[in-house]
């Protein structure tokens, strides 16, 4: 672990929000020196029936933000949710930051790119993002120093941010009840995913560990927020000294037998373009049904 700036004398303050149409639970990440911030995570609401965006789950954000007069310096993805749509682009509209993603997303939009028919107007370099982080990059919030870790097998583009004692993990890792997150996605791989849970688990044992997503197994109140420690001790799926055989061999099964989630077709369009939704040649914003591809 010795490429990466860990410091865990460094406390963010950490808000969470929670969504619950998709269980998702975004953070405004704040250096409590400068009041400089990130998002990680952001939702933006859909009435996918109805064919309606909105923002109220953004505007919570801004208003916190705007609440404690913060400035807003980072808009971050852990990767291209399947699940939900990013509000990234409309928070950056009210607050500015930048938006970043890891440098994996080329590899994520030229299998969506196919998937969609984008066509070659759509760029597969990941210019829509202001920055593209490779494993150990670092960046700052204020006075504090972040880090990118990559951790691909969820999807190619997957990465941990470290920031002081606390680490956003995305979909690579749920509450200990909760075990992992699915591999089957294109470009997805159970033994990749086992290898980025290894290098989350090497961090400190006191790391904070924060969730993208929990579904309150077993009817359990909603949490978002574990340590390195307890995952190891007690997480159902790589827990305990579990190897990585038969956590392939458990995860593909279970893969096997799981529905493909209800906003994967819009959450993926607009995702792979750092959150603005597509539009058709006349500027109106449109969403594909591509049949039988995924």
């Amino acid at each position: 672990m010795a490429q990466y700036p860990i410091n865990m004398h460094v406390q963010p303050v950490i808000e969470p929000f929670l969504d619950l149409e998709t269980n998702t639970i975004s953070y405004v990440v704040t250096d409590p020196d400068t009041a400089s911030c990130a998002v990680i995570d952001s939702v933006m609401d859909i009435d996918y029936a109805a064919g309606r965006i909105t923002y109220e789950h953004a505007d919570e954000i801004i208003a916190y933000i705007k609440k404690h007069d913060l400035n807003l310096e980072w808009l971050i993805e852990t990767h291209v949710h399947a699940d939900h749509l990013s509000a990234a682009p409309y928070i950056q509209s009210k607050l500015g930051g930048k938006i970043g993603i890891g440098d994996q997303i080329t590899t994520v939009q030229e299998t969506f790119g196919k998937v969609f028919n984008e066509g070659t107007e759509f760029q597969r370099d990941g210019s829509q993002f202001d920055r593209l982080f490779k494993d150990g990059d670092t960046y700052q919030i204020g006075g504090m120093t972040a880090f990118a870790m990559h951790t691909p097998g969820h999807t190619p583009a997957c990465m941990v941010h470290v920031i002081g004692d606390a680490a956003f993990v995305g979909d690579t890792l749920f509450m200990p009840d909760g075990g992992s997150a699915r591999a089957d996605f294109p470009g997805g791989d159970a033994g990749e995913l086992y290898d980025s849970i290894q290098k989350v688990l090497a961090l400190p044992d006191d790391m904070r560990l924060f969730m993208c997503h929990d579904y309150g197994p077993d009817g359990r109140d909603i949490m978002w927020e574990t340590t390195v420690a307890e995952e190891k001790a007690e997480n159902i799926h790589v827990g305990k000294g579990k190897s990585r055989e038969a956590f392939i061999q458990f995860r593909e099964a279970r893969d096997a037998t799981l529905d493909v989630p209800k906003l994967i077709l819009p959450s993926l369009q607009v995702n792979m373009r750092a959150g603005d939704v597509p539009t058709t040649e006349d500027g109106k914003p449109m969403l594909k049904v591509p049949v039988n591809a995924i």
